[in-house]
């Protein structure tokens, strides 16, 4: 496969991801990082990192949108939903698992 099939496979699929997060609003983010170690802020986060490596002008709010199809903030108010403690005390302990670019690991 040629480096530029690769890039466009790479990126529908990451399409496709966005895609169905937009519809998957009832999947919160604090499940998805006790999961799987990353959230959509952490798509939001490499998406930004990814525009800045390219010299692209772009910031966090930007990044976002590109993610959640809304500002951040609309998004929270519209589906995010309180936390439970169990949810919280997971979170804590995956913490050592969490994406680099979350911002979660302790330096």
């Amino acid at each position: 496969m040629d480096e530029q099939t690769r890039i466009q496979l790479e990126a529908a699929a990451f399409r496709g991801l966005i895609e169905h997060l937009r519809r998957r609003v009832d999947v919160q983010n604090i499940d998805l990082m006790n999961l799987a170690g990353f959230c959509r802020n952490c798509l939001a986060k490499w998406y930004l990192a990814a525009a800045k490596e390219r010299g692209l002008d772009m910031d966090i709010g930007q990044a976002h949108i590109a993610v959640y199809g809304m500002p951040y903030g609309q998004w929270k108010e519209k589906y995010q939903k309180e936390a439970s403690a169990e949810q919280l005390q997971q979170f804590e302990e995956t913490k050592p698992l969490h994406a680099h670019i979350s911002g979660h690991l302790q330096k």
